[in-house]
């Protein structure tokens, strides 16, 4: 590796390294999509390797099913695994109560489905990602092809009546073209600026024929945990309304820092 760290990955690594604490052998644990996500599943790949940790992991991408692999996981479909005792993944935005929007890298259908079929969903983030109100970060929202001009123009007529600051949509590319999901849909990213009321909004659209899934993930977080550039961490607990402080000292090592591509 060449170089240190930036403070945002060292937050993300120690968030991810905290995380862990959550799997157990013999656990099925759904991976999320993303950076910070990434960092995760090469964390669980290293305890696989070097200490004998046994699990079945249910990725939430393609991208994620391939680390996966690389580090040594064993990769299993939530059809096969039919429940999951917990799934870390990351977000965009996170509240004070940790409702979430994601949905960045494009993978938020398979990410709310494996979350909302496990026991505990976690939550790892840099503290850049906490907000007095979700809706600064574009909310992404996973459509059809067929007709999703027409189904963008009834989202933007349908955001008139709700509580948002902005009305604005547009669809997310790959290059020249359109993105294209895991599962062959688009993506549309709203831009909110402030979402007043995130649980109306989540079920307003997702009544809207076209409309696939929303990225407002509502009442599906148990714990976040926040990591910060000096090791600090901070974990949250909703259910349990606790707030846990840690420092984790920050090694960096071969084995895990080889491929920083992610």
């Amino acid at each position: 590796m060449s170089g240190e760290l930036s403070p945002i990955d060292k937050a993300k690594f120690v968030a991810a390294k905290k995380a862990t604490e959550y799997v157990e052998s013999g656990m099925r644990v759904g991976m999320g999509t993303g950076s910070t996500a990434a960092w995760l599943v090469r964390c669980l790949g290293e305890m696989v390797r070097d200490d004998g940790l046994r699990i079945k992991g249910v990725p939430t991408s393609t991208r994620t099913a391939e680390l996966a692999r690389n580090v040594g996981i064993e990769v299993i479909s939530l059809d096969e695994a039919k429940w999951l005792d917990v799934t870390i993944d990351g977000a965009d935005e996170f509240d004070g109560d940790l409702n979430l929007i994601k949905g960045g890298g494009g993978a938020l259908l398979q990410e709310k489905i494996v979350a909302t079929a496990s026991d505990r969903m976690v939550v790892i983030a840099d503290a850049g990602k906490e907000v007095d109100a979700l809706g600064a970060f574009p909310l992404p929202i996973e459509v059809i092809p067929f007709g999703w001009q027409t189904t963008q123009a009834l989202v933007e007529e349908t955001l008139v009546s709700m509580d948002v600051l902005g009305r604005n949509s547009s669809l997310r590319m790959n290059g020249d073209a359109p993105f294209v999901t895991d599962e062959g849909n688009h993506i549309l990213d709203l831009h909110l600026n402030r979402i007043g009321n995130p649980r109306q909004l989540a079920l307003v659209l997702n009544q809207m024929p076209g409309v696939v899934e929303n990225g407002l993930f509502i009442d599906i977080c148990d714990s976040v945990v926040v990591g910060h550039g000096d090791g600090r961490v901070e974990v949250r607990d909703i259910n349990a309304g606790t707030v846990e402080q840690d420092r984790l000292e920050f090694v960096e090592t071969d084995n895990l820092f080889a491929d920083l591509d992610d």
